[in-house]
């Protein structure tokens, strides 16, 4: 019996969900009670199956597992952190986990020798190129030494110039893929005379290492200013995922502990600027928005991590991308995104202490210690909590006299202090804010008192009352918003599903499946879309509303009414469609990766244990999702720009 079984067999679920506050009534050989997840008491929607050991919402949050997935939703915890608090629970000693196999092992230490490799590789070509070199020198401000400390190098132009070298050397053009310096072609009029080509060309390159030292990946910006993207990363592969790493960990581990604080900025360059400054406690999620895997990494050296923001993400136009009541339904990938409420529940679930510090006068943090060394201590000095940050940054150049600019300041700020768990923070930010809108506290607790009540679904929008706005504020997912966004485009316009499906297989892709959508809802409203398109050829609309169920005709009017400014265009509305399929298919293979990862782990700590090999290759064949999946999307985006 593995470990998760085991602890399932000791763990009664209806006595877990029990003590975790929720009344449970016997009907039949079940138990049913009121959801702890959302706020609608109205209807006991929430089911638990003792045979089975599992529990399943069938309301608002229209989520289900085992105890593992309950306890992690209760508490906001990871896979591992909550199979260690059931396991301390059911008694159940769980043993050190041998991370890589032998073969494994051998594997990735191949992948970090290439690499190594590549490493002077490209640093003996950037020393071959005196405008790139003298671009950092003299451009960027960067000493030789600093160049040479941290691995600088430049890929040529070119499609086969690092694969002509490495295979001459006698690597494989396949270990060359999976180390993510190759991209395999992916049709066949494009470099039709190669299986794959150079990732890497005319970019500046910079190594990226693990908080260890070793080689994982390479992140590369542009030398041509018209060149996309700006920044380009190695792939997912086994020993490179960005969502794990911080770029800059291995040197700055030990500044770190000594100041006991971190600091986050957003470019490469950047980090290595102020490492050369002496202040060397820096690092970079990689231009690519903050996770709390990253932040669960600096947990180990401080809890005292500040946010830098350049001056562009440090706007408006930024707070209000973090907060749910501005987020668009389909979220921008590949950005450094400041997710207000995201740092907030990290804050929380990491007892760690998180602030902003905002860059002045149009300045990124390598300009501003070119400028004034000391100016950048005092910056972060001053660093705000996140709160006042997002107060201070929605009333900058705002009429505060205004009664509606108070109440939209405060609609999206009083959900953000409501998160806070500490009372006395909470009752802390309500005093600041009444006093900033120079109005009564009682006031501002009002105006939340319309988010905790069930909304009415069927009152007409010019009928509601101006509070019920405020609602808008409560936490969404953001995978559940893109479902949200792709159902109801697909209900107005049906037609554009085989228009999707064929865009989708032209980048080597399935058609669109029920499974693509997690929310039971929003499944069965697709299977409708897909019967109408397939059965008839005109007036699907008409099909979809005849064969609507009762129970769904509230949930789709929501729907429609969410993509009401749809986009005329055909187009462009399939362009949505596109990222937002290609969004929610990545979120689920990531998802899926980091508890195959975990599972094949554990299967590794038991010796002679055949899943381990079917386990390492699901986390292959993951991986190569995901990595077709980012190709897609850059496709889409440079095809956008021709």
């Amino acid at each position: 019996m593995s470990t998760i079984d085991e602890i399932k067999s000791r763990i009664d679920i209806v006595d877990l969900v029990s003590e975790a506050g929720v009344k449970l009534r016997h009907a039949g050989k079940n138990y049913t009670g009121f959801c702890p997840f959302h706020e609608n008491k109205k209807t006991p929607a929430f089911v638990v199956w003792p045979e089975t050991g599992t529990w399943r919402c069938f309301g608002a949050c229209n989520e289900g597992g085992d105890i593992f997935k309950f306890v992690m939703k209760k508490d906001g915890l990871d896979f591992r952190e909550a199979l260690q608090k059931l396991a301390a629970r059911a008694g159940v000693q769980i043993q050190e986990y041998q991370k890589e196999t032998p073969q494994q092992k051998e594997a990735y230490e191949n992948l970090r020798r290439l690499l190594e490799d590549a490493v002077i590789y490209y640093r003996s070509h950037l020393f071959a190129n005196r405008e790139i070199l003298n671009y950092l020198r003299e451009k960027r401000g960067l000493t030789d030494a600093t160049i040479e400390t941290f691995g600088l190098g430049y890929a040529p132009p070119g499609y086969d110039n690092l694969l002509k070298y490495f295979t001459a050397k006698g690597y494989s053009e396949q270990d060359l893929i999976d180390s993510g310096l190759l991209s395999e072609r992916q049709d066949e009029s494009q470099f039709s005379n190669l299986r794959s080509f150079d990732r890497f060309r005319h970019r500046i390159m910079i190594p990226i290492r693990d908080e260890q030292g070793r080689m994982a990946g390479f992140g590369a910006r542009v030398v041509d200013p018209n060149d996309i993207p700006k920044f380009l990363n190695s792939p997912e592969t086994p020993i490179f995922s960005k969502g794990r790493l911080l770029y800059g960990l291995d040197r700055a581990r030990k500044p770190i502990r000594t100041a006991d604080q971190a600091v986050i900025v957003e470019g490469y360059l950047d980090v290595i600027a102020l490492h050369q400054a002496g202040y060397e406690n820096v690092v970079s999620p990689m231009g690519t928005a903050l996770t709390e895997d990253q932040l669960r990494l600096l947990k180990k050296f401080t809890r005292r991590i500040v946010l830098a923001l350049d001056p562009d993400l440090a706007g408006q136009k930024a707070v209000l991308r973090g907060l749910d009541a501005a987020r668009s339904a389909m979220d921008k990938e590949g950005e450094f995104a400041f997710d207000a409420r995201g740092l907030l529940r990290n804050e929380s679930r990491l007892q760690a202490d998180l602030r902003v510090a905002t860059m002045p006068d149009d300045l990124d943090p390598d300009e501003i210690v070119a400028r004034d060394r000391e100016e950048w201590a005092r910056l972060i000095g001053n660093a705000k909590p996140i709160v006042t940050h997002v107060m201070e940054t929605l009333a900058s150049g705002q009429n505060l006299e205004d009664p509606k600019v108070k109440n939209r300041i405060a609609a999206q700020v009083v959900p953000l202090i409501e998160d806070l768990p500490s009372p006395l923070e909470r009752d802390t930010y309500r005093q600041a804010l009444a006093r900033m809108l120079k109005v009564n506290e009682r006031a501002l607790v009002a105006t939340q008192a319309p988010a905790s009540r069930p909304r009415r679904t069927r009152l007409p929008a010019a009928e509601r009352a101006p509070q019920e706005t405020v609602k808008v504020a409560i936490a969404v997912s953001s995978g559940r918003k893109v479902e949200e966004y792709v159902i109801g485009a697909l209900f107005q316009r049906p037609e554009l599903l085989y228009r999707l499906d064929r865009a989708l297989q032209e980048y080597g892709l399935t058609a669109v499946d029920a499974h693509d959508f997690t929310y039971t809802d929003h499944r069965l409203l697709f299977g409708l879309i897909r019967e109408s398109v397939e059965q008839y050829k005109t007036e699907h609309h008409d099909f979809i509303v005849n064969a609507l169920p009762e129970s769904l005709e509230t949930r789709s009017d929501e729907l429609v009414r969410r993509v009401a400014n749809l986009d005329q265009r055909d187009e462009k509305v399939l362009e949505e469609l596109l990222r937002g399929i290609l969004k929610l298919r990545r979120m689920a293979a990531g998802e899926n990766l980091n508890q195959l990862r975990f599972l094949q782990e554990e299967a590794q700590s038991l010796e002679g244990d055949p899943r381990a090999s079917s386990y390492m290759e699901l986390v292959l064949q993951h991986t190569r999702l995901l990595r077709e999946l980012d190709e897609a999307h850059r496709k889409i985006s440079r095809k956008r720009l021709e």
